[in-house]
């Protein structure tokens, strides 16, 4: 099986500035425009003029929900309270010397050592309440962000943090990834799967000297957006080019009616 190629500086930089335009073009939907306000670090691509803050997703086919090395894990405490993740996840960067170099004399023998914490991580997050607040860290900063923004078709498609944590703790399950080339090993990753489909994965970045060490989170736009608008059926446009899901309707219509076509 072909290794992944690792993105590119050059289609980063294009996923980045292409994510500011859909930002920008959604802010302007939305009625606030230019005067919209932003705190990347913090996931809030767009925060409106009633303090609302929204994550913009728009249209690569994977989305990147974090990239964490040692020290994230070391220093954040919500990850830290999460029942021993950043434990975990700790362990899981550690089985891997600190030297790259090193690695590569032995691939094998750092990925077996990465066994024993990647399983021990797949099976904490197999319990609910540990995976709903995996999930909430990871992709709302823990309610920092409120709402979620699938940008599909020309649509932006806006749900709220909640309900989005609910359907997909509700549907994923959580295993271990299994070799599927004769140079690989089982219990690399935890996959996050609807159906026998692959929604997400959490892996190991060892790719570069760049992004060595790191913790990557990962979720399939496409199948995550038609899990959340299968399962959550209550719809309403807030004008022809945004569509509220859910409990974003009463969090929101009220707000920016007078921007209804």
């Amino acid at each position: 099986m072909a290794r992944k190629k690792a993105m590119t500086s050059q289609k980063a930089s294009y996923v980045k500035r292409r994510g500011h335009m859909d930002s920008r073009e959604f802010a302007e939907y939305l009625g606030i425009g230019k005067e919209y306000k932003s705190d990347p670090r913090a996931k809030k691509d767009v925060i409106d003029l009633v303090g609302y803050s929204y994550s913009v997703k728009g249209g690569e086919k994977k989305w990147q929900i974090f990239l964490y090395g040692k020290t994230r894990f070391e220093k954040d405490y919500t990850f830290k309270g999460i029942n021993g993740l950043a434990e975990l996840f700790l362990q899981c960067i550690e089985s891997f010397p600190e030297n790259r170099a090193d690695y590569l004399k032995n691939k094998e023998l750092y990925k077996r050592n990465l066994q024993k914490p990647m399983r021990q991580l797949c099976e904490k997050l197999k319990e609910k309440r540990i995976l709903e607040a995996f999930l909430h860290k990871s992709i709302f900063n823990s309610g920092e962000v409120d709402f979620l923004v699938i940008k599909e078709g020309g649509v932006f498609h806006v749900f709220w943090h909640e309900d989005v944590v609910e359907v997909l703790a509700n549907n994923y399950e959580v295993e271990n990834s299994k070799a599927r080339g004769k140079n690989q090993l089982d219990d690399q990753k935890v996959v996050f799967k609807v159906s026998g489909k692959t929604h997400g994965e959490i892996e190991m970045r060892n790719d570069s000297h760049v992004h060595y060490r790191e913790v990557k989170f990962w979720l399939d736009k496409k199948l995550t957006f038609n899990l959340l608008i299968t399962h959550i059926s209550k719809r309403e446009n807030l004008n022809n080019k945004i569509i509220l899901y859910g409990k974003a309707i009463s969090k929101l219509f009220k707000h920016f009616k007078s921007n209804k076509d």
